[in-house]
Formats: C-alpha cells, sequence, structure tokens
C-alpha cells in the first residue's frame, strides 16, 4: 500500500487530536467508573474499526485485513501489559484519582519508544528478508517461554522490577517521598527532583518495550506495512487504558490467557519461516491474511471461554472447601 508524506502527517496529526480530546476531557484528576471506562473502551474500538474500514474503502481488502488482523493481534498481546501496570500501581502506591492521568502519558511514552522500533524493525525487513527466519524463530521461542511462565506454581507471586533507565534516572534525579498532585517535579532544598508520579509514567512507558519486542516481530508476520504496523500499534495502546479500569478483577479470571498468547505467537513465528522460506525461493504454502485472521480470533475465543469457565471451578471449589471448613468448626464446638 503506497502511504504518501500528507497521508502519514494527517494521520499523526488526527491521532494527536484524539488524544488530545480524551486528555482534555479527563484533565481533572478522579476516579474511572466501570461505565466511563466502558464508553470509552467502546470509543476506541469504534474508531479502530472506522480506520479500517477507510482502509478497505480506498486501499483494498488486502490493507484492511492486515489491520484488523495486527490490530488484534497487539490488542490481545496488549493485554498482557495490564498485569504489569497492575504490579506498578501497586508497587508505586498510585492513588485512584490519578492513575488514569499516569496511563495517559505512560502509554504516550511506549507508543513513542514504539513507533521508533517499527521504524528500524521496517529498515530491517525491508533490506534484508533473511530476517524473518529471525523473528519467527524469536516467536516461536517466546511462544514456548510462555508457556512455561504459565505452568510455573509462582506466576501469581511475580513482582515489578525496575529497569536500568528507570533507576539510572531515579539515581540522577531523586525522588519525592510522596505525591504532589499531578506535578511531575518539585524542588526540595532548592535541588528540582522527580516526584513519583512522574517515575510511574517512565516505569510504565519504558516497560513496556519488553513487551515490544515480541509485538512488533508478531505484526510484521502479518504485514510489512509500516503504516499499518503503526497505527495497529496506536489504536490497540491507546485503548489498553480504558481496559485497565474496565476489567479490573477479571484480569484474574483469564486463568488461560498465556496459553493462547502463545498459540498465537507461535501460529504467527510459523508463518514468518514460511514466508522467509518462500523469500528465499522454497516452494512452499504460505499463509493467508483470512486464514491469519480466522485462527488470531479463534484462539482468543476458545482462550476466553475456557479462562471463565476454569474460574468459575475454582471459584466453586473456593465455596465447597470454605462451608466445609464452616461444617467442621461447628461440630468441633
Amino acid at each position: 500500500m503506497e502511504v504518501s508524506t500528507t497521508l502519514w502527517v494527517l494521520t499523526v496529526l488526527g491521532l494527536a487530536a484524539l488524544i488530545g480530546i480524551d486528555f482534555l476531557i479527563g484533565r481533572k484528576p478522579h476516579e474511572v467508573s466501570v461505565k466511563e471506562a466502558g464508553v470509552w473502551t467502546v470509543v476506541w474500538i469504534v474508531l479502530a474499526a472506522l480506520f479500517g474500514v477507510g482502509l478497505l474503502v480506498f486501499g483494498g481488502g488486502r490493507p484492511a485485513g492486515e489491520f484488523f488482523a495486527g490490530y488484534i493481534t497487539e490488542k490481545s498481546l496488549s493485554v498482557d501489559n495490564l498485569f504489569v501496570f497492575v504490579l506498578i500501581m501497586t508497587k508505586f502506591a498510585v492513588p485512584a484519582l490519578y492513575q488514569r492521568r499516569v496511563l495517559l502519558v505512560g502509554v504516550l511514552i511506549a507508543l513513542v519508544l514504539r513507533a521508533v522500533f517499527i521504524a528500524a524493525g521496517a529498515a530491517i525487513v525491508t533490506s534484508f528478508s533473511w530476517v524473518f527466519f529471525l523473528f519467527g524463530a524469536f516467536l516461536i521461542w517466546t511462544a514456548w517461554k510462555l508457556v512455561q511462565e504459565a505452568r510455573a506454581d509462582d506466576a501469581d507471586e511475580e513482582e515489578f522490577e525496575e529497569n536500568r533507565l528507570l533507576k539510572a534516572a531515579e539515581r540522577r534525579f531523586g525522588v519525592a517521598d510522596r505525591y504532589h498532585g499531578t506535578k511531575l517535579w518539585v524542588r526540595r532544598n532548592g535541588k528540582r527532583i522527580m516526584t513519583p508520579m512522574l517515575v510511574v509514567m517512565l516505569a510504565i512507558g519504558t516497560t513496556d518495550v519488553l513487551f515490544a519486542l515480541d509485538s512488533i516481530p508478531a505484526i510484521f508476520g502479518l504485514t510489512q506495512d509500516p503504516y499499518i504496523v503503526f497505527t495497529a500499534n496506536a489504536f490497540a495502546l491507546m485503548g489498553l487504558r480504558q481496559l485497565y479500569f474496565l476489567l479490573g478483577g477479571l484480569l484474574k479470571k483469564l486463568v488461560h490467557l498465556s496459553y493462547g498468547l502463545s498459540v498465537i505467537l507461535g501460529f504467527i513465528g510459523v508463518k514468518l519461516v514460511l514466508h522467509a522460506l518462500h523469500e528465499s525461493g522454497v516452494p512452499v504454502a504460505q499463509i493467508s491474511i483470512p486464514v491469519s485472521l480466522g485462527v488470531i480470533c479463534a484462539v482468543l475465543a476458545v482462550t476466553t471461554l475456557t479462562s471463565l469457565m476454569a474460574a468459575r471451578k475454582q471459584a466453586a471449589a473456593a465455596a465447597r472447601a470454605d462451608a466445609e471448613g464452616e461444617q467442621r468448626e461447628a461440630v468441633d464446638a
């Protein structure tokens, strides 16, 4: 798909305008209700759908299919980010009033960093077709690693660890011992230091880079168009903040999410290897975008269904155990 400089500029300006409107509407610190989160979740999904329809009308079926496949993949992979966001919010004890602002700025930082990754990835893919072998192998390895982590007994005891960049910033500038509203910098003893608010924003933005290491190769397995890769990432990330407040406790019920994501990453990894073989002249079948989209949607649907069923069984088992415990206590008494 040929994308002019004018279209790139208009797209970036359009996204900036949407983000600006989002910021102005929620500029007053407040606790985000489930209703508000639900409305904004729908708004961002509708905007992504309208953008995909626009690609269909002006670009054809292939770009639209690649966008929707990329958007759904990035959306599903980004849900895994929410678990880390919860850990970060807990570690830094972010007041509920400021969580929306923290996520907005943190996600913007993540989007800028991802744009750099996308530009670098596009340049590499264009110059070296063999890189698809590396991307494919990396995704298959990541899929296996996800399965191993999902089977680990201590998965629920995971804690957030600050990355080196964040630790270096804290050492260099210092950090205040409490929140000062929405201020990012304050003065202490004549020295300008960061507030916990800025630290949390940087934590969310820079930690997302780790997730981009598998999500960016994954979407390049579905499309090599930088424009589609960027817009799919942008819509997925901007809607991620609302899911944080909307899903809430539901995240703990998605017990099979890691298995589903591993299947998706493994599938795209195989697709990349087949594409690399095809580019090398080996006569192998390639996986089409409609098939990719169907597999991704099916895996997510099955994963969600089995997760909710498993969570319900666990809740029922816990309730029975509590009831039996109460009965034993009554007999002993």
